[in-house]
């Protein structure tokens, strides 16, 4: 059976000009899931990597720790959803990150309030009654995800190994979709995957089986602080 290995990007830079970069942790738990992919005897066939910078990053940091020099192919169907689009989309005034930070920050925990917003900001995506004021209505992006589900299986060779820097929400949808779950219930999967968690994918003759969802043993036990989940 093909396996295909889904890991999901190392922390980016919350509350920065450019969210999409990799903070120093994130580069850190970069090389840690490549050494933890190494250990477990993964030497894929085929590598991808979504457009973001935060997936190329994370790729670059983990195939060097893997001791892989494949190419990165790209793989744009595995990107993740415009999340300042539906932010902005809840709370037009949020278009301006600094009137977003200073709510926020009024709040005493930013990262908190922050959560509790998005979350509420992605149910409203999710529901579908207002598709047409998001740049990718939630319907859009499901279809995006599981044709992409498609691709990967097509290219991972029958007996081989793909590795995938995505990220959580395009993670979210391949799982729900494989489960029969709602499209509610899939972003519960989404509020718990940890930063450069891996979650295995096996293609056979009777079809796609989800192994295991959003391991991440290898952030756990040994320096404190690289298990994080934005």
């Amino acid at each position: 059976m093909g396996a295909i290995y889904l890991v999901r990007h190392g922390q980016a830079s919350f509350g920065s000009d450019n969210y999409d970069a990799l903070s120093p942790l994130g580069h850190q738990q970069s090389g840690v899931v490549g050494r933890a992919l190494r250990a477990r005897g993964v030497r894929p066939d085929v590598v991808f990597s979504g457009t973001m910078q935060r997936h190329r990053e994370t790729a670059a940091g983990a195939l060097a720790a893997l001791g892989v020099s494949l190419p990165v192919q790209t793989l744009p169907g595995v990107n993740e959803f415009d999340h300042e689009n539906v932010i902005e989309v809840a709370e037009p005034r949020y278009a301006r990150k600094a009137v977003m930070m200073a709510d926020m920050a009024a709040s005493g925990d930013p990262r908190r309030a922050f959560q509790k917003f998005f979350q509420d900001a992605v149910s409203r995506w999710v529901g579908g009654n207002h598709d047409d004021e998001y740049a990718e209505p939630w319907s859009v992006f499901k279809l995006r995800c599981v044709t992409a589900l498609d691709e990967l299986v097509q290219a991972t060779p029958p007996k081989g190994q793909s590795v995938v820097f995505t990220s959580g929400g395009t993670i979210s949808v391949m799982c729900a979709h494989l489960l029969g779950l709602s499209d509610a219930q899939a972003f519960t999967i989404n509020w718990t995957l940890a930063n450069t968690g891996i979650t295995k994918i096996v293609s056979g003759r009777d079809g796609l089986h989800l192994v295991s969802v959003n391991e991440h043993a290898h952030l756990e036990g040994g320096e404190p602080g690289l298990l994080t989940y934005r």
